[in-house]
């Protein structure tokens, strides 16, 4: 299907069947703000939870912290936050549309046009820091002004020494993190996938100096096979090299992990070498020394650093579309979302057959049964089999179980699986643990 046709469908099933909403919509909305409903709520727990597990809780060399989104404004005084994350900002006088200037394609001649009506007439280019300021504290003036954090990474620098020190760890070694950051920018776009508020889930990985080059590879590799791992089409994702000019002035080198999304390939993840620029920056700031000590050989000296940088909303919008499919059964088109089973938001779905007979005491039976072992499951009794079906296949659900005459006779249930339709009779006692091996066996 055409590019913005499946974007636009996209944003009608999320809206549809709860997964996003715009922000304070019934005032009208705000620009690039958005909540997340029932199910997106679930799903966005899940990827959550899969890179924490992948990425700390299953590593012996990786810990977590949870920092204050609001820091003191010193960090990012130190980090270049303050001086440096700006875009250029132009405005048409024309139209009066506003946009980033660096991100307008120039004429033959080297000329920049209003991407909006064409107009020539633009305003002079100014630096536009992307920072949310407000104040800590009752007083509004310049010496109480504070930031909302732009990203999760320096709270993992400031906090390094404490860290390493109480968990005594010894290189190499992570220390991640998950949590909101707020950029205002000017330019969004896309539905989620550029917004003022997003999640990011990222890891600061110390090594020695001179083994810097060997762990950047080890993590380009490790990230790019996890979006394959959780049912992303290998065929749809790349590793793309930073062009020098475009590196960060942080950075040695730097690879994105990037999505074929209908508008083309764009970056899901950065792994980037960050060097020792900011424990040497935020000692110097500080006057804390942040250099590591090595027991064994007496050295002191800065680690350099390994940064593989995720996010939450763009790789569940890759999920999203990476999954979504229309196929034509019986004449009728179905549309399924086909979702990696530790990814879906619901597991299985608990369906009476009709609203009689006790069968709706016997699926909600069920559907403790899984709730009991930590499943998330749904029971629906609302419409025909065929309409609950649908839904759940456009909620990515995996498994259906239907409760149904046989049911109440011989203790059996339909299971119904979400991507071939296939069906089986099985016993519902033993429901939870065929769902328990189906689900392991996706993962």
């Amino acid at each position: 299907m055409p590019d913005d046709d499946l974007m636009q469908k996209i944003v009608s099933l999320c809206k549809r069947r709860g997964f996003v909403f715009q922000s304070s919509e019934i005032y009208g909305g705000l620009r690039s703000l958005y909540d997340y409903g029932p199910l997106g709520a679930e799903m966005k727990r899940n990827i959550r939870n899969l890179w924490w597990r992948d990425m700390v809780s299953r590593r012996s060399d990786v810990v977590g912290i949870d920092a204050s989104i609001i820091m003191s404004p010193r960090v990012w005084e130190t980090s270049g936050h303050v001086e440096k994350f700006a875009d250029p900002l132009a405005d048409c006088r024309k139209c009066q549309a506003r946009f980033r200037l660096d991100l307008v394609p120039k004429d033959g001649d080297g000329t920049v046009k209003c991407p909006e009506c064409g107009s020539g007439d633009l305003s002079e280019a100014r630096q536009f820091n992307l920072m949310f300021r407000t104040n800590l504290g009752p007083v509004e003036d310049s010496a109480h002004t504070v930031y909302l954090r732009p990203e999760t990474a320096q709270a993992m620098f400031v906090d390094y020494a404490n860290v390493q020190q109480t968990y005594r760890l010894k290189l190499p070694f992570g220390i991640a993190q998950q949590g909101r950051s707020f950029r205002n920018e000017i330019v969004v776009e896309h539905f989620i996938y550029r917004s003022c508020e997003f999640e990011q889930m990222e890891m600061e990985y110390f090594v020695r100096p001179g083994e810097d080059e060997r762990w950047h590879e080890y993590w380009k590799d490790f990230r790019l096979d996890w979006y394959g791992r959780y049912g992303i089409r290998k065929d749809n994702l790349r590793l793309r090299a930073h062009r020098q000019e475009e590196m960060a002035h942080y950075a040695k080198a730097c690879s994105d992990v990037e999505y074929r999304f209908p508008w083309g390939f764009a970056e899901l993840e950065g792994i980037a070498n960050r060097t020792d620029y900011d424990l040497k920056a935020h000692a110097e700031s500080s006057g804390r020394d942040l250099r590591y000590f090595d027991q064994e050989t007496g050295e002191r000296f800065f680690p350099y650093v390994i940064e593989p940088a995720a996010g939450v909303d763009r790789t569940f919008l890759a999920m999203l579309v990476d999954s979504y499919c229309e196929e034509e059964v019986k004449g009728e088109k179905r549309v399924v979302l086909k979702l990696h089973p530790e990814i879906a938001p619901i597991k299985v779905a608990v369906l009476p057959l009709v609203r009689k007979e006790g069968m709706p005491a016997k699926a909600e039976e069920v559907v403790k049964m899984f709730w009991a072992e930590g499943i998330n499951a749904f029971y629906d009794e609302k419409q025909s089999i065929g309409r609950r079906y649908r839904r759940q296949d456009e909620a990515g659900t995996p498994f259906c179980l239907t409760v149904d005459g046989d049911t109440m006779k011989d203790g059996t249930v339909t299971i119904r699986f979400r991507d071939d339709m296939r069906q089986e009779r099985i016993a519902s006692e033993a429901s939870v643990e065929v769902v328990k091996k189906a689900l392991a066996a996706g993962a």
